[in-house]
């Protein structure tokens, strides 16, 4: 059984730092600078024994007038709305402050049990703080320093009786037979049958079958309208969104099912080029989308269709195909694009020639402002996928191999023949696969794109990244006299 935590409190107070204690990770922005985190962070959260869901939330500012930090408010309410328990951290250090005393009239409201924290509590200077903080209405304070781990004790003891009234919660409930309980469901085992199969006698391979859970990263340039394409998919407005650039900062994990799979969406901060990049929270923004692309399956580049494949897009897409991760390019904004058609022919042939390495890419046109065509995005997404995850079998490899080489053989290099003896797949996402040939070193490159564009037009594996590594077979004379 577990329960849901949410960190609240007003901004620069500790609460990303406490967040990245409990998940085990750095995985949210931490600086000290006020207003780091604007939108809510979920992860999984340990104390011990304990696991637990955690919420961080942005920095609560006390405003009503459509701006960004009242955007950010919402998103904090929403937490407070969903948490099961609410630690509403203060600064020890620095007291009660009238905008610790607003919150708290707010957190009364919600009627959720509530926990006061106070922060930064390692210090004697936190003695008074802590004191004073007996006048929010929230009983005594538990004296914690996030940065150095102390006072996670308490928490835990929170967190369990949390849990455990959950679990007698749900006990009653099932007495009631109001859950549904499908654990006695015996075990079945499934036989290999033919329309399992992919090809015939020895070529025959288990046919792919997809994982439950897809993780995708959405990323692009800033302003692209990657926070506005996540919140249509999920229906609801999970990010925050606004005509101002730049304000996704970390990268939001946001689950979502799509035709019976949990998608794994993230949202990232847009990533400019490196020369214009020069505060620390913009780096440290960057640096964390540029390590969602390394842990994603997908890769969604989105682009702005008015302003499509400058500069930073192609280095992003480059990025992405050198990480090995399967990729989808996105057109936004289409609905502001007059001549579609035309636009389109012009975009998938600028694609073709601009993206060479990447030939056959999936090219999807939508709209995140009003959702048109993302059922094409994910299509093109599980495409991208089945073809990321594709695997052939050695002897219809050495088959293929022994085609390419008869109507196309290896260039003379310093007047000697190159022999491409045998080949075999060494992996899948990103397939990957090697030759052994008589001396690899000197192939030409050219000859290496030949045989990688053969697989990709052979094997169906349009846009999909393709390793080939070339080997040489050991001399068994080499160490004779």
């Amino acid at each position: 059984m577990t329960v849901t935590v949410a960190i609240v409190g007003r901004p620069n107070v500790g609460k990303s730092t406490l967040f990245n204690r409990l998940v085990g990770r750095k995985i949210a922005l931490v600086d000290d600078t006020p207003g780091v985190t604007r939108d809510r962070r979920e992860a999984e959260g340990h104390i011990a024994d304990l696991t637990f869901r955690v919420l961080d939330t942005a920095g609560y500012e006390d405003v009503k007038d459509g701006s960004l930090e009242d955007r950010m408010r919402q998103q904090t309410e929403l937490a407070i709305r969903e948490a099961d328990v609410i630690l509403f951290m203060i600064d020890a250090r620095a007291g009660v402050v009238p905008l610790d005393q607003r919150f708290a009239q707010v957190l009364r409201k919600a009627g959720k049990d509530v926990h006061l924290v106070g922060n930064k509590a390692e210090s004697k200077s936190a003695e008074h703080g802590l004191v004073e903080a007996f006048k929010l209405g929230f009983g005594e304070p538990i004296a914690l320093s996030a940065e150095h781990g102390l006072g996670l004790s308490e928490l835990y003891s929170i967190v369990s009786a949390a849990i455990d009234t959950a679990a007698e919660k749900k006990a009653a409930e099932e007495a009631a037979g109001t859950v549904d309980d499908l654990d006695h469901l015996p075990e079945v085992d499934v036989d290999i049958t033919p329309d399992m199969l992919e090809g015939e006698g020895d070529d025959a391979t288990l046919r792919w079958n997809p994982r439950r859970y897809l993780n995708v990263a959405i990323v692009g340039r800033p302003n692209a309208g990657k926070s506005t394409l996540v919140n249509r998919m999920v229906g609801e407005d999970r990010v925050l969104v606004g005509p101002e650039a730049g304000i996704t900062r970390d990268s939001i994990l946001v689950p979502w099912e799509w035709e019976g799979r949990t998608i794994n969406l993230v949202d990232t901060a847009g990533i400019r080029r490196r020369s214009r990049v020069t505060e620390k929270l913009e780096k440290l923004a960057v640096g964390d989308s540029l390590r969602s692309i390394q842990y994603a399956e997908v890769v969604v580049l989105l682009l702005d269709a008015t302003i499509p494949f400058e500069k930073q897009d192609l280095a992003l897409a480059d990025l992405v195909e050198r990480e090995g991760r399967a990729m989808v390019i996105a057109l936004n904004k289409w609905d502001l694009i007059e001549d579609k058609n035309a636009k389109l022919a012009e975009l998938r042939e600028e694609c073709e020639r601009l993206l060479p390495q990447l030939r056959g890419i999936p090219l999807v046109t939508l709209s995140g402002l009003t959702g048109r065509n993302i059922d094409k995005l994910m299509q093109a997404i599980f495409e991208i996928e089945r073809t990321w995850n594709s695997h052939v079998s050695t002897s219809r490899l050495n088959r293929w191999l022994a085609a390419m080489t008869e109507s196309h053989p290896p260039p003379a290099v310093s007047g000697r023949r190159l022999k491409m003896r045998y080949m075999t797949q060494a992996k899948t996402r990103p397939p990957s696969f090697i030759i052994f040939a008589s001396r690899p070193e000197v192939v030409p490159m050219s000859y290496q794109r030949y045989l990688i564009n053969g697989l990709r037009e052979s094997f169906d594996m349009p846009g999909t990244p393709i390793r080939l590594w070339l080997r040489g077979g050991k001399n068994p004379y080499a160490d004779k006299k």
